[in-house]
C-alpha cells in the first residue's frame, strides 16, 4: 500500500522534511550562475553578487522568527548553532559563573554539549519532565542559581513534539539575568515564533527540517543585550568573527526560500497537519492497546509518538520497509540501540521506549497517506503481535 508513485509513505518529516520543488530551482539557479560561484566577502562584482543573494536570504530567515538580519549567524545546522550556543556562551562567561541548566529530553546536541561542559568542571543542573514531556517555569526558576551561565532547552521536543512556554521561562530567566538558549530545530516554520516575545537570547535552527537544504542552519544572536559567545572555529572574519568560513551562497539562498515559504503557508498548514495528526491517531485505535506518549498539548502540529505494546519498534520499521517511512525515537540516536532517553525521563519502561516510534508529517502529508499509513501499521502491529511470545504486551502495560 505505497503511494500512488510507488514510494513509502513518508512520516518522518521531524528527521529531514523533503526538499521543496522552488528551493532546489533556486539553488541550482545559484550553482549554475557564473557570478555566484564568488566568495560573498570579496569586493569584485560577482562577489558583490553572491553578497546581495546571501543579504537577501539573511532577511528571509530572520523574518521566521521575527528577528533583524543583522541578528542572524549562518552555520552548517542546527547541531552545531546549538554548540556554538552553549559552548560558546558558558566559555565567555565570567570565572565562577559556569553554571548550566538544562533537561534531560534534550536533542543529542545539547545534551552532549553540556556533558562536554560537566566533563571541563562545569557544573549541570538536569530537569526531569512531567510524564507529559514539559519543563515547566518554575522548574527553571527554582534551579537557577548565582552562577548560572545559561539556561538551554528545546522549543519543540524532537521526539514527543511538546512545546516548552518560552515566554515563561524567558521571563524567568531574564529576572535573574541570566540568557536563555533555545534549540527551534523542530518548531521555526512549523508553528508562528517571535524572539521580541520570548525573550531568548540565542536561537537555534536548521534549513532541512522546514524544506531547506541540509547543511546550513542559523544561530540567532540577540542584539541588546548581546550575549557574550566565545567561537568554536577560528580563521576569517565571517558572521562577524563567530562563524569563520567562505559563505556557501546556494545553501544560504535556498534556506532563505524555504524560510519565507513557510513564513507564507503556517498559518494554512498548522491546523491542517494538526487535523492530520489526530486523524491518523485516532486511525490507529483498532491496534489496541496503543498508548500517545507525550501530551497532545501544546506541540507542533506533526509529531506523533506512539507505543504499541508487544512489539519492538525497530521491528515494526522492518516490516514496513517499502512502504513506510518512520522513527524508532529519534533519527539522531536510533543508531545505538538503546532505549530513548526521552520516553524513559517521562517514565516510560524501557520495553515501554522499544515499543514506540515516532510518525512525523508535513507539508505534502495527505489524508489519504496517514489513512494508509494507519492500515498499514494496524496489518503489521497485528501479525507482529500473533508472532510475539505470550504475555509480552502484559509485561509492557
Amino acid at each position: 500500500m505505497n503511494t500512488a508513485a510507488g514510494r513509502p509513505v513518508y512520516l518522518d518529516y521531524a528527521a529531514s522534511a523533503p526538499l521543496e520543488p522552488r528551493v532546489a530551482e533556486l539553488m541550482c539557479a545559484c550553482l549554475r550562475d557564473p557570478a555566484l560561484q564568488a566568495n560573498p566577502s570579496a569586493v569584485h562584482r560577482p562577489g558583490r553578487a553572491a553578497a546581495a543573494v546571501v543579504a537577501q536570504a539573511r532577511a528571509r530567515v530572520a523574518a521566521l522568527i521575527g528577528a533583524g538580519p543583522e541578528a542572524i549567524v549562518f552555520t552548517s545546522g542546527a547541531t552545531e548553532s546549538v554548540n556554538l550556543a552553549v559552548l560558546g556562551t558558558v566559555r565567555a562567561a565570567p570565572a565562577g559563573r559556569g553554571h548550566v541548566v538544562t533537561a534531560r529530553t534534550e536533542h543529542r546536541a545539547g545534551l552532549e554539549a553540556c556533558r562536554e561542559l560537566e566533563r571541563a568542571g562545569h557544573p549541570v543542573t538536569w530537569l526531569r519532565p512531567d510524564a507529559g514531556g514539559r519543563i515547566s517555569a518554575a522548574q527553571v526558576g527554582a534551579a537557577l542559581r548565582p552562577d548560572t551561565a545559561l539556561v538551554s532547552l528545546m522549543h519543540a521536543n524532537n521526539e514527543l513534539g511538546v512545546l516548552t512556554d518560552l515566554v515563561a521561562i524567558g521571563r524567568a530567566c531574564a529576572e535573574r539575568d541570566v540568557p536563555l538558549h533555545v534549540d527551534a530545530a523542530q518548531s521555526a516554520g512549523r508553528v508562528p515564533l517571535d524572539v521580541r516575545e520570548s525573550g531568548v537570547a540565542l536561537l537555534s535552527f536548521c534549513a532541512h527540517k522546514l524544506g531547506g537544504p541540509k547543511g546550513i542552519g542559523a544561530l540567532y544572536l540577540r542584539r541588546r543585550p548581546r550575549p557574550a559567545l566565545r567561537p568554536l572555529l577560528f580563521g576569517g572574519g565571517q558572521e562577524g568573527g563567530l562563524r569563520p568560513g567562505t559563505l556557501a551562497t546556494p545553501l544560504i539562498a535556498g534556506f532563505g526560500l524555504a524560510c519565507e515559504i513557510a513564513v507564507g503557508e503556517i498559518v494554512k498548514e498548522e491546523p491542517r497537519v494538526r487535523a492530520l495528526r489526530e486523524r491518523l491517531w485516532a486511525g490507529l485505535q483498532p491496534a489496541a492497546p496503543v498508548w500517545r506518549n507525550g501530551a497532545a498539548e501544546p506541540s507542533v502540529p506533526g509529531i506523533l509518538n506512539v507505543c504499541f505494546p508487544g512489539i519492538e519498534g525497530e521491528s515494526l520499521l522492518f516490516a514496513l520497509d517499502g512502504q513506510l517511512a518512520a522513527t524508532s525515537g529519534s533519527a539522531c540516536s536510533s543508531a545505538s540501540g538503546e532505549p530513548s532517553p526521552v520516553l524513559t525521563a517521562i517514565g516510560r519502561s524501557e520495553l515501554a521506549a522499544q515499543a514506540s516510534l515516532r510518525l512525523s508529517l508535513g507539508r505534502h502529508t495527505t489524508a489519504a497517506e496517514v489513512d494508509a499509513a494507519a492500515a498499514l501499521l494496524i496489518a503489521a502491529v497485528q501479525r507482529l503481535r500473533r508472532a510475539a511470545p505470550p504475555g509480552a504486551i502484559e509485561r509492557i502495560a
